[in-house]
């Protein structure tokens, strides 16, 4: 009768592909596309360019950067090699999601995409204000599921990526999640 004989380094290997199916996942444009189920936690809604809870909505998931007062900046920021858009009150980067389509005043992005990649969003009645090397136009749509102000760059909305811990992060550069150029 045979005997399975389990090593160190078929379980690493098994270990391994597990580790590569989920990351593949987690980043495909399955995985970042509207979902069909309600999302894990409220839409957070930034005051001032900052993942921040709408009026009357739960907190935002942990880790997702703390609110800032004031009107929502957006502005360049050299990072590495590259110029990125980075929201001016905390300094975390922004992306656009391909799936979106300029100037159609609506976001691809609910659900559980929406509590991964947390829109940036002003106070009702504020306008974003470009910083410095902001060469594009920034703008508002409305977002059809909880009636924030998401913020937009010549016509794209804007998102966070909840994966970003620190100012200058750029780890939700995905396929079909891009940084924003100035």
């Amino acid at each position: 009768m045979s005997r399975l004989h389990v090593t160190k380094s078929s379980f690493g290997m098994v270990a391994g592909l597990a580790l590569a199916a989920i990351l593949i996942g987690a980043c495909s444009s399955a995985a970042t596309s509207a979902p069909t189920q309600a999302p894990a936690a409220a839409t957070p809604a930034p005051v001032a360019a900052t993942p921040a809870p709408a009026a009357g909505t739960p907190a935002p998931a942990a880790g997702t950067p703390a609110p800032a007062a004031g009107t929502a900046t957006v502005m360049a920021k050299t990072l590495g090699t590259q110029t990125v858009l980075v929201a001016g009150s905390n300094g975390m980067t922004v992306y656009t999601f391909t799936n979106d389509t300029a100037g159609s005043g609506t976001s691809a992005c609910s659900g559980g995409c929406l509590t991964k990649w947390p829109a940036l969003t002003v106070a009702a009645g504020a306008t974003p204000t470009a910083g410095d090397g902001v060469a594009g136009k920034l703008g508002t749509i409305t977002r059809a599921d909880n009636g924030s102000l998401q913020v937009t760059y010549n016509g794209l909305p804007l998102y966070f990526y909840q994966g970003d811990k620190a100012p200058g992060d750029t780890t939700g550069s995905y396929p079909n999640w891009n940084l924003v150029k100035p």
